[in-house]
């Protein structure tokens, strides 16, 4: 692994609830040895047909090769041990440097981004705040071994456990929102029936996270009508919540656009033949969109997520004008 002294920053052991994980960045000048990412995103994202690129290239995409990627992966403990090959590999996260303005260009450092591209935990480890571990060892390797102040992320602005991570712990700002942007995306996370639609995240690595006040938070107008409904899932009779239509031009200084609480699970149970349990998820797309695209183009920004608890118990974006 080379001089310990001068390498030692690119492994961190840290503790995830009651078990520790190896936080370690890929340093293999060996082309096999990049095929436990492919292994595990394709386990954890379930769609082959988006890959990553062959065990050769990624390897060379490695910023300690020729190349500008960073390769992060979280070993479990087992055995008093960290088995670092496939065996072992209980999540990774995954990305490169980029420009933000292409006419610019490499020419300004000022003008560089890190852009975060996939981060995964296998779904036996996912209660151990990993996906958070992973993103604060990617921050520091960032700014400490790139030189690069910001990072920019996408994801689906309906997953509240990535919404509560990107917007709410790490202070992430909502850049645009972009409709269908990958296109029939599939796999076990997705639903080629549901639009890709995706939040642009830019991430201030320098900068502490800016919450809204609960009080105020609470206090915001809904800007969509929801309400619960027993439908026939995949596995069983499930209470979902189901959205009815968004009003956009609602106006207040704090706007509340309210997602369902666990939209993987809703993604799952609705994937039946019943067309109206089966559009669940597609309403919940289409008016959150509608909402988002609106609501932006009059001035409000994300400011919070928030997240209630009991039995009205509910997950929302919080909205005010900037």
């Amino acid at each position: 692994m080379g001089d310990r002294k001068t390498m030692s920053d690119l492994e961190q052991t840290v503790v995830g609830r009651d078990r520790r994980f190896l936080l370690r960045v890929e340093t293999s000048h060996e082309a096999e040895d990049y095929q436990k990412y492919e292994d595990i995103r394709n386990e954890i994202w379930g769609f082959p047909d988006d890959h990553l690129a062959g065990t050769r290239n990624m390897m060379c995409e490695n910023f300690l090769a020729e190349g500008g990627s960073l390769f992060i992966g979280a070993f479990a403990e087992a055995g008093g041990g960290f088995a670092l090959d496939g065996s072992g590999l209980a999540g990774f996260c995954y990305g490169f440097a980029g420009i933000a303005d292409k006419e610019v260009g490499f020419r300004d450092p000022a003008n560089l981004r890190f852009y975060s591209q996939f981060a995964g935990v296998r779904p036996e480890f996912r209660a151990y705040g990993l996906g958070v571990l992973m993103k604060e060892f990617q921050r520091d390797l960032v700014l400490g071994r790139f030189g690069i102040g910001t990072i920019i992320c996408t994801y689906d602005p309906l997953t509240g456990v990535n919404a509560f991570r990107n917007v709410h712990h790490f202070g992430m700002e909502v850049l645009e929102y972009r409709a269908a942007t990958y296109g029939e995306y599939g796999g076990l996370l997705n639903r080629s029936d549901v639009a890709s639609d995706r939040f642009l995240m830019s991430w201030d690595l320098r900068s502490e996270a800016r919450r809204a006040s609960p009080s105020a938070a609470l206090a915001g107008i809904p800007v969509l009508r929801v309400e619960g409904r027993r439908v026939r899932g995949r596995t069983s009779e499930v209470d979902l919540e189901v959205v009815g239509e968004a009003a956009p031009a609602t106006e207040g200084d704090v706007l509340l656009v309210r997602i369902p609480r666990d939209f993987y699970r809703m993604l799952r149970e609705t994937d039946v033949e019943d067309p109206e349990v089966r559009r669940i998820p597609v309403d919940w797309r289409l008016q959150t969109r509608r909402a988002f695209l609106a609501l932006f183009g009059r001035g409000y920004r994300v400011v919070d997520f928030l997240k209630t608890a009991g039995t009205a118990a509910a997950h929302y974006y919080v909205l005010a004008r900037r």
